[in-house]
């Protein structure tokens, strides 16, 4: 049999230059580009990566196939992944000079086996860092896993396209997109609930609501803001209010479109900049902000006027319901009360 009628073998340390030196062509053209990078051998190392790639492999039709993917994600070769609601995106070195482009799309969570999660999570999820960490009594974490009842999808809930002529079902390009999904979960845990559209507030609004509840039966004190002042903190992991970052605030001169597609209002705290002041808490300017619009402001609006991790504003607000201060309008959205 004649040479030609064999690929070339390209080594490992060849394929990593590669997609290496084609990152580096396409950062200049796009600067936000987000590579997935793998630090040994190891695809993930906390509990919503490994269980991510758990669940995947633990499908018949996708354990044959998804294997394919772990060298390409390992040598570089998804030079940027993005998350949002429902949606992943990624661009894969192949074979080619041109990087593949890859789309995953997932469905939103099953309602009845999310109101039957949080129903689970009631008397177990002890705070928002808990949750994020992986930090929860075993039973919640098979709760979590359960196939086809928990919060990891199915194969039925994940379709896919990817630009190479791979006639395959799954290339390689979909399957390190796949892993890469597991790593980037590994950064950021919540990006998981981005992506399965899915309010991680919801999970712990009951674990905070029976904690003050508690708090304030052995304080016997009838004001729940005395309670809620001093115990969310610790709840959600964060310093509620601790000095805005106003510099954040200042560069939001153009929000996002309201839910409702109105206009911020003249003189509003996210549409002039020159209004912040320096003595606003944190509380008191995502207060500011939501009041502004009538028909809701949502968790991406709030983030990023202020700047705040989404935990922070997570228990900002939640404090804010509870003091009556703003009201929940939609999953994720909020107004006047």
């Amino acid at each position: 049999m004649s040479s030609w009628d064999y690929p070339k073998y390209v080594t490992v340390a060849e394929k990593k230059a590669k997609a290496a030196k084609k990152l580096l062509q396409l950062k200049k053209k796009m600067p936000g580009i987000t590579p997935v990078v793998i630090d040994g051998n190891t695809l993930a190392r906390t509990w919503w990566g490994k269980s991510w790639n758990k669940n995947l492999e633990r499908y018949a039709d996708y354990s044959n196939r998804i294997g394919r993917g772990k060298s390409y994600v390992r040598h570089g070769a998804v030079l940027d992944l993005k998350i949002k609601g429902g949606q992943v995106t990624a661009l894969v070195q192949g074979t080619r000079a041109k990087p593949y482009e890859v789309v995953i799309r997932i469905s939103p969570m099953n309602k009845a086996n999310w109101d039957q999660i949080r129903k689970q999570c009631q008397a177990e999820l002890r705070s928002l860092p808990d949750l994020l960490a992986g930090k929860f009594p075993k039973a919640l974490g098979e709760i979590f896993l359960a196939e086809g009842k928990g919060l990891f999808p199915t194969p039925q809930e994940i379709s896919f396209d990817c630009s190479c002529p791979d006639w395959a079902t799954m290339c390689k390009h979909v399957a390190a997109t796949l892993y890469g999904i597991g790593a980037r979960l590994d950064e950021d845990p919540l990006l998981f609930f981005t992506l399965r559209q899915a309010d991680t507030e919801e999970l712990v609004a009951r674990a905070v609501q029976e904690k003050t509840g508690d708090l304030l039966a052995r304080a016997d004190r009838k004001s729940s803001r005395v309670i809620g002042e001093a115990d969310l903190s610790s709840l959600f992991g964060i310093d509620m209010d601790s000095k805005p970052d106003f510099a954040a605030a200042a560069k939001f001169e153009k929000p996002k479109r309201p839910p409702c597609g109105k206009k911020a209002p003249a003189g509003s705290a996210t549409g002039q900049s020159s209004g912040v002041k320096q003595s606003r808490t944190a509380t008191a300017l995502i207060e500011e902000i939501v009041r502004q619009y009538p028909d809701g402001t949502t968790v991406a609006m709030l983030e990023e006027a202020t700047g705040f991790p989404r935990t922070k504003i997570y228990a900002i607000t939640s404090r804010l319901r509870q003091q009556g201060r703003i009201s929940s309008v939609a999953q994720g959205v909020y107004g006047r009360p």
